[in-house]
Formats: C-alpha cells, structure tokens, sequence
C-alpha cells in the first residue's frame, strides 16, 4: 500500500504537470524515463528518488518543496475536512480547469472577474 506522502507527492507532480500543459510522455523524456514511471509516479504506486524529484522539479520549473506543500498532520486534515473548501482543492479537475482559464484572461480582465467572483462569493 503506497504511503500518504508518496500519493500526496505524486499528486503534485500530475496537477502541476497538467497546469504547465505537459504530457506524461514530454514530462518523461525531459527527465529521462520511460512514461509509464511517470505514471507509477503519480499514482504513488513507485517512490520517487531525491534525485528523480529533483529532476522533475527542474522540467516542470518548480521548487523541489512545491510538491510537498499541503502535507498536513492528520488532525490538520480533519479541521480542514469540516470547512467549506475541499482539502486537496488541486484534486478536483474542475477547479484546475478554472485556474487555467483564469490565467488565459487578460490581466485587466481577470481583475474584473476575480472582483466579480468575490461578490458572488459574499452572497451566496
């Protein structure tokens, strides 16, 4: 059974892999592995060495410490599981779709809208 951190650190290379428009295949050859470690990788199915996350990090123009952040202790998780907002918001599809999007809108553009999504978020 893969451990938390192994899962939680895999999740992070696919959604910032995902953010940067980066395939399994592209992300694989830029660190120089086949695909399916890639995959195996981001299952948390396989460990992944210092220096392979290292190397990942680099391709995918992160801090090594980016794939660990959101790590919380369990009593953490449970505080976070009772508010509103999920805990492992990069998780959700939807939510990383809308990330892209927003950063696709002109920035005068993208003011006006997180303005308007503040709004609706004081009424709802």
């Amino acid at each position: 059974m893969p451990h938390p951190v192994d899962v939680h650190v895999g999740k992070r290379i696919r959604h910032r892999r995902w953010l940067v428009g980066m395939t399994q295949q592209q992300l694989a050859q830029s660190v120089g592995i086949k695909f399916q470690q890639i995959q195996k990788y981001e299952t948390g199915a396989n460990r992944v060495s210092a220096s392979r996350l290292w190397d990942i990090a680099e391709s995918l123009d992160v801090d090594v410490s980016f794939f660990f952040e959101g790590l919380t202790s369990e009593e953490e998780a449970q505080q976070e599981h009772a508010s509103s907002v999920p805990a492992d918001i990069l998780g959700d599809k939807e939510a990383l779709e809308l990330v892209r999007s927003y950063y696709a809108i002109p920035e005068n553009q993208r003011r006006r809208l997180f303005d308007l999504a503040r709004v609706l978020s004081d009424v709802a």
